[in-house]
């Protein structure tokens, strides 16, 4: 597929595209003939999850979902976490359900995340919902990964036979991406820290979804002109100057100068993640 030639990229807006989506599920919550409602388990008081947590609640009061928060103490084991998980599965009034990570040491995450009902599961961690992604069935999408197909598909670019590469394979952001894209009629290469030259597969790339977790892995050389770069990576790094900033996984300014459409970190990927958070939890509410 061919792509544009171009001397600096656009910069594909999430917040912008966040907010649309925001402002088109606050009608549809207005307009509902039931509550819209998201019940969140927060276990211990860890001090990022606690900040997620209020900036959670925020976010739903401005688009008239009712957030209900479920504290655990420190120390709690999966018995009590499980439980608690179990009993908001049953109660009609939660219609949606999510976990605050991280669970106390010894806790399998991924454990409990399998009980959650998969109709409640506004994250789309539950397997049954990953599972679901191959098949094109009805489900609750992974949240990060429907945010990155979503800003792909708002460059316009014509996934149909485009050639697309996904570094990282994690269960809820690469392989579901990759999954998405297939079903999307793309051819898809998926890659890990394993995968031998790495640059060789992204520089025939139109669409390049870096997810691993490495600042700076993706540079210029390694980026076809005009392709479209969705940057996953939330790194936190020190600069020179000794103060720390959040980075992605790409050379943000040396792509710019090759790829046609690039996301930056923060702005890009993550407000347009809460974003589907929410239509997942309006979705999972009015189906």
């Amino acid at each position: 597929m061919e792509t544009r030639t171009v001397t600096q990229a656009q910069l594909i807006d999430g917040k912008a595209l966040g907010q649309a989506v925001r402002d088109s599920i606050a009608k549809r919550v207005a307009e509902a003939a039931r509550p819209v409602r998201l019940d969140a388990v927060l276990v211990g008081s860890d001090r990022s999850a606690e900040l997620y947590a209020r900036n959670q609640e925020s976010t739903c009061a401005d688009v008239g979902i009712k957030y209900v928060l479920h504290r655990i103490p420190d120390g709690a084991g999966y018995d009590e976490i499980a439980g608690r998980v179990l009993l908001l599965n049953t109660d009609e009034d939660v219609t949606g359900l999510m976990l605050h990570l991280p669970l106390p040491d010894g806790v399998d995450t991924e454990r409990i995340q399998s009980l959650i009902a998969p109709e409640k599961d506004i994250e789309g961690v539950n397997p049954a919902n990953i599972g679901n992604v191959v098949y094109g069935r009805r489900s609750l999408v992974p949240c990060t990964a429907l945010a990155a197909v979503e800003l792909i598909e708002s460059t316009g670019i014509q996934l149909k036979g485009a050639r697309c590469v996904v570094i990282g394979a994690s269960n809820i952001v690469g392989k579901p991406v990759a999954v998405l894209l297939m079903r999307a009629e793309s051819t898809v290469v998926s890659t890990n820290k394993f995968t031998p030259d790495l640059a060789a597969a992204t520089r025939e790339a139109d669409v390049i979804v870096s997810a691993a977790g490495v600042p700076g892995l993706v540079t210029p050389a390694m980026v076809k002109p005009g392709a479209v770069v969705v940057d996953v990576g939330i790194n936190r790094i020190v600069g020179d100057d000794g103060k720390r900033r959040t980075v992605g996984d790409v050379d943000f300014d040396g792509v710019r100068e090759v790829a046609g459409w690039l996301t930056p970190v923060p702005g890009g990927v993550g407000p347009m993640t809460v974003a589907m958070l929410l239509r997942n939890a309006v979705d999972a509410a009015l189906a």
